[in-house]
């Protein structure tokens, strides 16, 4: 059982996050997970710019996904920062690449899921899962999230991201904070959960 994990990290705190969310994959026996990026599309000159080009070297190790990637995949998880309310345009560039797969029906049915970050915590976390999930719902993928049965978003002893709709981290302002052991315990927790569906479907 394969599952993906196609994630676009400008800073380092979704490939964070993807890490913590293959951790949870591999719990689950019989399942791989492997972490992907989408394809960069800013110039290193910008990169500099806005003080990401050393993150964006630090994480060149990981193979760029294809589409034919996603149509070999049983389960896949998204990862993708926020940008008002959305998904990056990165990410928005390669599905939007997916057309071919769209008309042959290659995902329908197999297991979708998202987990994001934004710089504040009401910086639109929950929407940018929820708009995503209207890509998913139309390549018809069985969309799922991060059900309550984890217990770290119901605290409120801590300043958290995380929501039934996915796992999430908040960056701060400047992209200072790193995910929290919360955060990184929820995207582990919906690796797992992702993988165990996709068992039970295939």
């Amino acid at each position: 059982m394969k599952v993906l994990i196609v994630q676009y990290s400008m800073y380092g705190h979704i490939y964070k996050m993807a890490e913590a969310v293959a951790e949870g994959v591999r719990q689950v026996e019989g399942c791989e997970a492997v972490i992907k990026r989408v394809p960069e599309t800013l110039l290193d000159e910008v990169l500099g710019m806005m003080g990401a080009l050393d993150a964006q070297k630090s994480m060149a190790h990981v193979p760029v996904v294809t589409v034919d990637d996603l149509a070999a995949a049983d389960a896949i998880i998204f990862g993708t920062p926020t940008r008002f309310g959305n998904m990056c345009g990165q990410m928005r560039q390669f599905l939007d690449a997916t057309g071919g797969l769209w008309m042959k029906g290659t995902l329908v049915g197999k297991v979708g899921s998202v987990f994001v970050s934004s710089a504040t915590q009401h910086g639109g976390q929950e929407s940018t899962i929820l708009n995503f999930h209207t890509t998913l719902l139309h390549h018809g993928m069985v969309v799922v999230g991060l059900p309550y049965t984890f217990a770290g978003q119901m605290g409120v002893t801590e300043l958290t991201g995380g929501s039934p709709y996915g796992a999430t981290t908040i960056t701060g302002g400047q992209g200072e904070r790193m995910p929290s052991d919360n955060e990184l315990a929820g995207a582990c927790f919906q690796g797992a959960h992702v993988a165990k569906i996709a068992k039970k479907l295939f």
